[in-house]
Order: C-alpha cells, then sequence, then structure tokens
C-alpha cells in the first residue's frame, strides 16, 4: 500500500513524435505561450484531505493488524471542513482550476443507499469553484471505495463494474451540470501490477504483509476476500484489470447518459522510460503491460489524464541508473523534468485524444528543488505542444501536503505546508513561481 509516486515503477514511455499539426501560437511566436484556455491547476483526492471517511476501505485497512501503512489518515487536512480556504489558495495563487475527487464511501455509505446530503456536499464545492472562477475538474474514484464494496471482493468481484457504474449515474445526475472535467478511475493501470516492477526487496516485504492486513479484515468481518482499492497485493490481477477496465467503460456511459456534453475520461500513472541502447524489448514489454490497454481504452474517451512524477532507463536486461549529479527526490530518486513531456508525448501517440496534465510534482523537503522542477518540466511540455500535442492543461500535485497512503504524513508534495495540529496551510516559494507562469499564461 505504498503510494505510486514513491516507487520507481517500470512504466514504458516511447519518444515518438506525434503526427500532427503545429498548434498555432506555439512553434511559431518564439515565446512559450500557451494557448488561450490552458488550464492551470492543483490537484487533491478526497480521502487524501478530507479527514475522517470512516466508512471508506482504506480507513478500515490502516487499522488492520500488521499494516503496511505508516500511518493513518485520521483528521488528514480536514478539508471536508476547509474547501473554502483550499479553493481560497487555488484562487490566490493565479490558478484557474482546481481538480479534486468525489469519496463514494461518504455518498454511498451502505450498498445501496445513497446521501443527497455528501452529494451536496460536493455540490457546494463545485460551486465554490465558479465563484472563483475555477473550473472543475472532478474524479469519481481516487482510489478509496465503500467499506462494503471492499468486503465483496472490491475489484475483483465481478458485479463491480456495475456498482460503480451506478455510483458514477447518481453522482453524474446531482453534480453533473456543474463539472467541467470528468474523470472515471484515478491510475487504475497500477492495481496488480505494482510487484512485476518493484524491487525485489521491497516485494518480498510488502505483498505479504498486504496480503495478511487484507486476510486479517476479511476474518473480522466474515468475508472470502477484502480488497481496497489502494491493495499491492491481489489474488487474481487479470481479474482485477478486466473489470476496471469495464468499470470505466460502463461509468463513462453512465454519466454520458447524463450530460451527454460532458468530456470524460481516466488518468493513468506514467513513468517516462526510455530505452538505452538499440534493444528496446525490456521497454516495450513493460509498456505493452502496464499502459497500452488503458490507452487503446481511452481513444474511446474525449481525453486521457497523464500522472508523471519520474523516468526510467532500460537496456536489454532490466533498469539502469540514470546519470549521476543533479536534484534527487525525498525517496533518492532522479528528478528528471522533461519526463513529463515525453509522457504527454507517447499518451497522445497511442490514444489519439486531447492530454490533460492531472499530475505532476515531486517530492522533497527542499522546495528549491520544486521551483527549479516546475519551469523546467513545463518548457519542456511546451515543445511537444509545438509538434501539435494537444494539452488542454496542466495540474500540480498537491495543493497541501497531504496524507500518501502507506507512507503517512512523511511525503512532501505540497505547494502549501500543513500543519497537522492547527490545520494552517503556508504557501511555499513554489506557489508563486507556478502562479507567475499561470497568470502570464507562459514560462
Amino acid at each position: 500500500m505504498l503510494t505510486r509516486r514513491q516507487i520507481g515503477l517500470g512504466l514504458a514511455g516511447l519518444g515518438v513524435a506525434a503526427a500532427a499539426r503545429p498548434l498555432p501560437g506555439l512553434a511559431s511566436t518564439g515565446q512559450r505561450q500557451f494557448p488561450h484556455g490552458f488550464l492551470w491547476g492543483a490537484s487533491t483526492s478526497a480521502y487524501q484531505v478530507e479527514g475522517n471517511n470512516i466508512n471508506s476501505d482504506v480507513w478500515t485497512a490502516e487499522r488492520a493488524p500488521g499494516s503496511p501503512y505508516a500511518d493513518v489518515a485520521g483528521d488528514a487536512a480536514n478539508s471536508f471542513m476547509l474547501w473554502p480556504v483550499d479553493l481560497d489558495l487555488v484562487k490566490n495563487m493565479g490558478l484557474t482550476s482546481y481538480r479534486f475527487s468525489l469519496e463514494w464511501a461518504r455518498i454511498e455509505p451502505r450498498q445501496g443507499e445513497f446521501s443527497i446530503a455528501m452529494l451536496d456536499h460536493y455540490k457546494r464545492i463545485i460551486e465554490g469553484c465558479h465563484a472563483r472562477g475555477l473550473t472543475p475538474a472532478v474524479t469519481f474514484n481516487h482510489f478509496s471505495n465503500p467499506l462494503w464494496f471492499a468486503l465483496a471482493g472490491g475489484w475483483h468481484n465481478p458485479e463491480a463494474p456495475d456498482l460503480f457504474a451506478r455510483f458514477c449515474a447518481k453522482a453524474a445526475a446531482h453534480l453533473g451540470d456543474g463539472i467541467a472535467f470528468a474523470m472515471t478511475l484515478n491510475e487504475p493501470n497500477l492495481a496488480g501490477n505494482l510487484p512485476a516492477v518493484l524491487p525485489p526487496a521491497v516485494v518480498n516485504w510488502l505483498v505479504p504483509a498486504d496480503k495478511a492486513a487484507c486476510e486479517a479484515v476479511a476474518r473480522r468481518f466474515g468475508v472470502p476476500l477484502f480488497l481496497t482499492g489502494n491493495n499491492i497485493w491481489y489474488p487474481d490481477p487479470v481479474a482485477v484489470q478486466a473489470n476496471l477496465l469495464k468499470g470505466h467503460a460502463l461509468g463513462r456511459q453512465a454519466i454520458k447518459a447524463e450530460r451527454g456534453n460532458l468530456p470524460v475520461g481516466l488518468t493513468l500513472a506514467m513513468i517516462d522510460d526510455q530505452a538505452v541502447g538499440s534493444d528496446t524489448s525490456m521497454r516495450d514489454s513493460v509498456r505493452e503491460r502496464l499502459y497500452n490497454p488503458w490507452l487503446r481504452a481511452a481513444q474511446q474517451d474525449d481525453f486521457i489524464g497523464v500522472q508523471n512524477y519520474e523516468r526510467a532507463l532500460w537496456d536489454a536486461k532490466g533498469r539502469v541508473n540514470p546519470p549521476a549529479g543533479g536534484d534527487r527526490n525525498m525517496g533518492g530518486a532522479e528528478v528528471y523534468p522533461a519526463s513529463l513531456a515525453g509522457v504527454v508525448r507517447y499518451a497522445h501517440f497511442i490514444a489519439k485524444v486531447p492530454v490533460i496534465v492531472t499530475e505532476h510534482g515531486v517530492n522533497t523537503p527542499d522546495d528549491a528543488v520544486r521551483q527549479r522542477l516546475i519551469p523546467a518540466a513545463l518548457t519542456e511540455l511546451h515543445k511537444v505542444m509545438a509538434e501539435g500535442v494537444p494539452v488542454k492543461g496542466y495540474f500540480h500535485w498537491s495543493l497541501i501536503d497531504n496524507f500518501e497512503w502507506g507512507f503517512g504524513y512523511k511525503p512532501q508534495f505540497g505547494l502549501h505546508s500543513l500543519d497537522r495540529q492547527t490545520f494552517a496551510r503556508t504557501p511555499k516559494p513554489s506557489t508563486a513561481v507556478l502562479g507567475a507562469i499561470a497568470r502570464a499564461n507562459a514560462c
């Protein structure tokens, strides 16, 4: 149950330029100006900032005997109450959009019972965005699921896609009019695939611990299988991936049935994998396993959300260490600004739909690293857009330091720091860097 941002996944990206016309105003002016209406935003997810999601599967998993979680979410950033403060942070930075997620466990705390009060809660956030001139981008499911869903086997359950679609229909009927962009699932390509690409030492500890914690919860509730939406261990990863793919398709249909003109997509975790030498077989096999089924599915969507934090180098035998020197994140991994451009190019090459950067950032206690990363990465992104790749927006992860799943509160991805006693949010200098770019619509 580690955060995907902390793990050096072998996710494959291919440096192939899209066969598209250069976008006007990008290639010809000599200035790094972004298109009119380009979205500048920051992202959060409900479980990671709201706090006290007691009906969520993760809430129970954190407290299981032998749980691999380093901490429990608890109050998180108290954003369930302080969402107006969060929206003000986005507005005050000079950003134009906010990406947040719905907590399914609040909206459907028991199977078939939907809370109008909780739907109204998220409606107020959407209305709060509009009141501040912010474009609401809403993820319908960001990893965490209702406890009842997990106790029925989570995404291993053959009924899971239909249950998810029913939730999407209810949420879209209540909220759809105010949403600008909808994402069904967050990083579903990771489910069941992490053990194949994690370092053996991590796999040997983490997978058994995750399995044991799930089995302990199953025994406690007297069910055959308990699976959260953020598991590392899965008894049948193939079935889970198949159900997630079906769930996305049915969820998209359900949302479109309520509001046909609402742009719908999903988000993928993508590392910019690069081949070292002429043998690309290792890189290509990883790409096919972890990306391509979802990128092909996204051909039916209105856009693809891309989430990137680093690159990986691959030769014919396996992963290769990056060059020495340069910035590193808290986990010691290379900070490589051009990785964002690489995955955006590849995602569009396969999916052939517009791209939104729904997450990008760095885990570091040294904000100077973030200040260097943001303009450097956006400069490279601009080059890809000049090639003709349609990119509609950039959302930085995260608005505030928050609960990062298995790693608890140690990671620091935020543009704002968080005092967990007072819930005060304090802007880091990187807010001024991103804000200046957003206000100028140029880097």
